[in-house]
């Protein structure tokens, strides 16, 4: 067993690719050495390393090889070619089965040259999403121009070099070839560059080392520090720091050694809108926003420097409030320039920007939106007038001059300038609102002027792109049409929504241009949404094989009906009565599916003068009673009590399966016995596909 250290230090890689990247040492690694049996593997990722320790054999112990040669009775010269091919003699092999054998013990190969072997070539197929040739000559790549490769086995250098034969200049002076030296913090102390290489021996005396020249090789570690330093200055102001997890994950892959601070702002620009100020922050600067207890915008940022300053930051701070005060500037030019037009002004200009090629233009797309809106809006109980007014200004803000810098804003601008223009308030919420939810961590609209706008938004765009052939395949979704697809089932199960998604596909078709109207892909909407569905209620550990089963059993698209459906028939299913009755279906289906190749289909009633046993009758009569008390209540909506109803069958099926043989010798009482069980599964058929359900 032998301790394996490797580490690749190279100029600044971009942040959003270290977790990837460590994740790609880890996979290949482990495949390339899986002879020597890898484990306890930990990846390491930063602004300048990408790192792997793990635990690997002494060697790749000795093994029988076997080759299958030619058969015993093929020609002379196939032998000798297959003898020729393998550096063997005919003494060295057996006969197997017809066919010569050559059996042959290959040596135990010590870990350090197959490591050398293996790493070397995985490293030259390394991929990053962009990539770098540097120097003259070379044929290798990475991320960013490779300055070193630390590979210890035990504490004992691997060697191993990565230089082409044309660029021996990159070995030399590029750290194309391995050794035990890496490199701590680019500046320690402060101001003065600290690249002295030093050697280590494993990977805790790596790890100790580098913390001693400022940089902390745990990605997790950075996040925490990150979290914990900026959370801890926040609340010596009494202020709490607003939630940004990607945020922090990016200002953890750009230091390595994280020391929080806080800057002031200007009072003059505590008036531009809160989202305009974290967004600014953010994108431009990667600074936190700081909130009072109520929510409000604080007059502090915080940010995270990568050196401890030897004045206790108040150059750093200066210089990032400098900074900070001219993007806030420019950030408020554009708030101020943008209030001078209306949004209703600017709908017009809509029609001169393409939404897409097949499907015109973003003012031909919110005419569609307002016919949308004002669709839905009854069916929800919100108002037609405000629906439809909020879709008219929904894309409005598209034009302005800050959501030109800041598309994140796009909608939350908008919801602004609307309350400006003096818009009602539901209509400026609506229009703030209608993009959301954006992802399945936001929140949901809930007011119904809000939901109305964001369903024709989402319906609008699912039908054109599918009408216009750019539907997702495989984990292709440029258009974000399954981000839309779970928007519209989460705005509808969290506002308890009844509607039918096939007529409002429907609708949403009419409005697009005529050639895509009757697009074939249009059907496929409905089962998108169903699959949506499904994927969603996995990843919440809900019983997703229960509702593919009852959406095979009808074409019903009201979710909020087919998960009360799926709820019930949950519920029943937990009971002994339930798993009972379920195996019992289960059987019947399998009974009438093999008897039904052989002379079926059986169906219709069955003739009761011919039962001949009591516990025929006694599930005919239960049948009799349930069937009708089902119907009806799967028709009223009352879903528990026909689950109740239907697991009220146990007792008769368990005794029916118990005592009667199905497959009588008598022709007549076969049939009509397997037209008994057709009945069954008649009943089951109006709750689901029971042979959909696991279990």
């Amino acid at each position: 067993m032998a301790e394996l250290l490797l580490e690749l230090f190279s100029e600044e890689i971009p942040a959003r690719m270290q977790e990837a990247a460590g994740e790609e040492l880890t996979r290949l690694v482990t495949k390339a050495l899986a002879p020597l049996n890898p484990r306890d593997a930990r990846s390491f990722t930063g602004p300048r390393r990408i790192a792997l320790a793990c635990t690997i054999d002494a060697e790749v112990p000795s093994q029988t090889v076997s080759e299958r040669g030619p058969r015993e009775t093929a020609p002379e010269q196939a032998l000798a070619g297959f003898l020729r091919k393998h550096g063997a003699t005919k003494d060295e092999l057996v006969a197997e089965g017809g066919f010569w054998v050559l059996n042959r013990q290959t040596p135990a190969i010590a870990a350090a040259p197959y490591v050398a072997e293996r790493v070397a070539g995985l490293l030259r197929q390394f991929a990053w999403p962009k990539s770098m040739r540097w120097g003259s000559g070379s044929g290798f790549t990475w991320v960013r121009p490779l300055r070193r490769i630390l590979c210890l086995l035990d504490g004992a250098i691997v060697p191993f070099s990565l230089a082409t034969d044309e660029g021996g200049v990159e070995d030399a002076g590029h750290g194309l070839h391995s050794g035990d030296l890496t490199e701590g913090h680019r500046f320690w102390p402060v101001g003065v560059r600290n690249a002295e290489p030093f050697a280590v021996r494993d990977a805790a005396s790596w790890a100790q080392g580098l913390r001693e020249r400022r940089v902390l090789v745990d990605a997790a570690e950075r996040r925490q520090a990150v979290v914990t330093g900026v959370n801890e200055l926040a609340r010596e102001e009494g202020l709490t720091v607003a939630t940004d997890p990607g945020l922090v994950d990016e200002v953890a892959g750009l230091v390595e050694w994280p020391v929080p601070l806080l800057g002031r702002i200007d009072e003059e620009f505590m008036g531009l809108p809160p989202e305009v100020m974290q967004v600014s922050m953010r994108v431009n600067q990667r600074y936190f926003a700081l909130r009072h207890s109520d929510g409000s915008a604080a007059p502090r940022f915080a940010f995270v420097a990568n050196i401890e300053p030897i004045d206790g930051g108040a150059q750093v701070i200066a210089g990032n409030e400098r900074v900070l005060r001219a993007r806030f500037s420019d950030a408020r030019h554009f708030w101020d320039l943008d209030r001078k037009r209306t949004l209703e002004s600017r709908v017009a200009d809509l029609d001169a920007v393409t939404f897409h090629a097949s499907l015109g233009s973003q003012g031909a797309r919110v005419a569609r939106l307002v016919r949308l809106a004002r669709l839905i809006a009854p069916m929800i109980g919100a108002d037609a007038e405000q629906a439809a007014r909020a879709a008219l200004l929904a894309k409005a803000d598209l034009l302005t001059g800050m959501v030109g810098e800041f598309p994140e804003l796009q909608g939350v601008m908008g919801g602004y300038y609307a309350r400006h223009d003096g818009e009602a308030a539901a209509v400026c919420a609506a229009v703030a609102e209608h993009y959301q939810p954006r992802g399945p961590s936001d929140s949901v609209p809930t007011a119904p002027v809000s939901v109305a706008a964001a369903l024709a938004d989402r319906f609008d765009m699912l039908a054109g792109f599918f009408a216009a052939g750019a539907k997702p395949g495989g984990s292709g979704d440029p258009y974000g049409l399954r981000r839309a697809a779970l928007g519209v089932i989460n705005l509808i199960r969290t506002n308890g929504l009844r509607l039918d998604l096939v007529a409002l596909f429907v609708a949403a078709a009419e409005a697009l241009p005529e050639a895509l109207r009757d697009a074939p892909d249009l059907d496929l909407l409905p089962g998108f949404i169903s699959e949506r569905l499904r994927v969603q209620l996995r990843s919440e550990g809900a019983r997703h094989d229960i509702l593919a089963a009852i959406s095979a059993s009808n074409t019903d698209t009201d979710i909020t009906r087919l998960l009360a459906r799926t709820d019930a028939l949950a519920s029943m299913l937990e009971t002994e009565d339930g798993r009972n009755l379920l195996a019992a279906t289960k059987r019947a289906a399998n009974i009438l599916r093999i008897e039904d190749k052989k002379d079926g289909p059986h169906e219709g009633a069955p003739d009761a003068s011919l039962y001949s046993q009591p516990e025929e009758r006694a599930l005919a009569e239960a049948l009799s009673r349930v069937i009708p008390a089902v119907e009806a209540a799967i028709e009223e909506e009352r879903f528990s009590d026909a689950m109740r109803d239907v697991a009220g069958l146990r007792p008769a099926l368990d005794t029916f399966f118990e005592s009667v043989t199905v497959n009588a010798d008598d022709a007549a009482v076969r049939v009509n016995r397997l037209r008994l069980l057709s009945e069954l599964a008649r009943m089951t058929r109006l709750i689901a596909d029971f042979g959909q359900i696991d279990g």
